[in-house]
């Protein structure tokens, strides 16, 4: 068997994937976490006065919720429908780091969750991090020649 002979193999056998589904589903679930952490930020400002207050319960309620689907196994199932609209930055950043917590656990505190929890959100933090510098000069440069 040659290489196209190989492709062509592959491609039979693959499960062919619903792409506008899978948009629509990513569309709709990212969305209804979005509205979920507007809707928490309007409640929070019925009770605390200060905007940044609001907006760091917002984030630290996000995380708390996805850390414990994660934990209890139903952000698994809900990624599993929805896709990519469950890597809404801050719920999918908590799972990837909890995910990697509840998989070493049982190698220990220190050698297992401690020395291994980065592993997945690593190149997160890192690509983040690179795409946000790489924003910021072209921003800058922008600024620079449009005013």
């Amino acid at each position: 068997m040659d290489k196209k002979e190989y492709i062509e193999y592959v491609e039979s056998r693959s499960k062919k994937s619903p792409i506008l589904q899978n948009l629509i589903r990513a569309f709709l679930l990212g969305g209804a976490i979005c509205t979920l952490g507007q809707a928490l930020l309007e409640l929070y400002r019925l009770f605390i006065v200060e905007l940044k207050d609001a907006q760091s319960l917002v984030s630290i309620t996000l995380i708390a919720i996805a850390i414990l689907l994660t934990g209890i196994g139903i952000f698994d199932n809900i990624a599993r429908v929805a896709g990519a609209g469950t890597l809404v930055p801050i719920t999918g950043f908590a799972n990837a780091i909890a995910s990697c917590a509840i998989d070493t656990k049982s190698e220990g505190f220190v050698m297992g969750v401690g020395a291994k929890i980065f592993s997945i959100s690593g190149p997160v933090i890192l690509f983040g991090t690179f795409s946000g510098v790489i924003y910021g000069i072209i921003y800058y440069i922008a600024s620079m020649i449009w005013g």
